[in-house]
């Protein structure tokens, strides 16, 4: 294994490893001078500015449709639950709080053009049929930014909002058991929304269900279940976010024409434990992200449904994975191009003996690769090949799979590839494989 060209020095949050002593540090330092840093920023109140002096007082301005269509908050607690119906802006000075009477949503808004600014929101209800939030959202153009949900049931949802969008916003979950919690920022029916710069701990997903043209960017999910989970979501994008220490990173169904970017998917440990996965959608991108430190890298159902809708892999980074890929059958329409495949304990696997070759492979480099490169064009002379029968043995005793990775299975592939009669079955193979990896090293 070469295990010179994977530097095993950096924690990644908790997770397996990061690849690169500097990469994770410099990734970071990218990613907060790009999208700052995510909740409430200090401000003051400006002059003039009207400002409410209490609970009651902020219900009564908010309520009143002729009332100011910007409201200041002091840096104190304002006691009460709200609702916003009509166009306002809401902004917070340094240390301000919005304590809800925690039986129901704490800020329930459901206008048009409304800007909520700089708040802490806490105290909300515990009722999943209610879905009790922080923030909850219905509506167009409503926006909150610079926020904080401390301990909500729901943090933010965003329910028939359209061009509504999220911004640096920080929401904690309660703690429990993961499945009793709910969803740190939803979006169902929010078509055209944006979800940019926030943070999700210790929530149960990061939802975008039957919504269209969502973007999801510079976003960091962590502790939770799903870090972002796509339902009927066409034509979305999601990147430049570290989704880290999930079940799984990044889920996708049903769902066409996504583009997945730039993303860190790592720590996805478990029996569950993907970093992204597919089930029957069409036309995916997926380019430039990295895979790392998950007991399943990739995961593919179905998909794609149909070859005329290729999956495309490309530039990506699958590296220290229990299982590289991992795919129902031979699936066709789906293309590996150009990834990194960096000390995976293996690289692909297809359930119920089947093999990989519908699948294309082209230009990636394999750590396990043992070629050469006799024309030095950076490519090896013959392909690379995945015949191991310790793949075949666990095939058919899946209980053998908890030896994966031991110097036990190590021995069984060493004897096949000495013997190579005891590993005929072909399960992979690239034609033109790297002899360098072209992304680890780059920061």
């Amino acid at each position: 294994m070469r295990t010179s060209s994977l530097i095993l020095c950096v924690s990644l949050a908790g997770c397996a490893v990061a690849p690169i002593s500097s990469h994770g540090a410099a990734r970071d330092l990218r990613h907060t001078q790009q999208y700052g840093v995510a909740g409430p920023r200090k401000q003051a109140v400006p002059t003039g500015a009207v400002v409410a002096r209490d609970g009651p007082n902020l219900q009564a301005l908010l309520r009143d449709p002729q009332g100011p269509k910007v409201i200041w908050l002091d840096g104190k607690a304002y006691h009460g639950d709200f609702t916003i119906r009509r166009p306002v802006e809401v902004h917070g000075a340094t240390g301000c709080i919005i304590e809800g009477s925690k039986t129901s949503t704490v800020l329930d808004v459901e206008a048009e053009d409304v800007l909520l600014d700089n708040l802490t929101v806490r105290g909300t209800g515990h009722r999943h049929t209610a879905e009790d939030a922080g923030i909850k959202l219905k509506g167009k153009r409503l926006a909150v930014r610079n926020c904080f949900v401390d301990q909500g049931l729901f943090g933010v949802s965003l329910q028939l909002c359209d061009h509504c969008r999220v911004d640096a916003t920080r929401v904690i979950g309660q703690a429990g058991e993961m499945e009793l919690r709910g969803d740190g920022i939803k979006l169902w029916e929010a078509h055209d929304s944006i979800v940019r710069g926030c943070e999700v701990t210790r929530s149960r997903d990061l939802v975008v269900w039957y919504s269209r043209r969502v973007l999801l960017e510079g976003n960091s999910v962590t502790q939770s279940r799903y870090g972002s989970h796509f339902m009927y979501a066409h034509d979305s994008v999601v990147r430049d976010s570290r989704v880290v220490d999930n079940v799984v990173g990044i889920f996708v169904m049903y769902s066409a024409r996504l583009k997945v970017e730039g993303n860190v998917l790592a720590g996805a440990h478990g029996a569950a434990g993907i970093g992204i996965g597919f089930k029957e959608s069409d036309g995916v991108q997926v380019t430039g992200n990295w895979l790392v430190g998950n007991t399943t890298g990739t995961y593919l159902d179905r998909t794609p449904r149909s070859p005329a809708q290729p999956v495309v892999f490309r530039d990506n980074v699958i590296a220290l994975n229990d299982v590289g890929f991992r795919t129902h059958s031979s699936q066709e329409g789906v293309e590996w191009r150009g990834n990194d495949f960096q000390e995976n304990a293996v690289d692909g696997q297809v359930d119920g003996g089947g093999d990989a070759l519908g699948m294309r492979f082209v230009d990636n480099f394999w750590s396990d690769y043992a070629g050469y490169d006799l024309d030095h064009d950076g490519y090896g002379d013959v392909a690379f090949e995945v015949k191991k029968l310790s793949s075949e043995l666990t095939d058919a005793h899946p209980m053998l799979r908890f030896f994966q990775g031991t110097a036990a299975m190590g021995l069984v592939d060493a004897v096949a590839r000495a013997v190579p009669i005891l590993a005929a079955h072909l399960t992979l193979r690239d034609a033109h494989p790297a002899m360098q990896p072209r992304r680890l090293g780059r920061s």
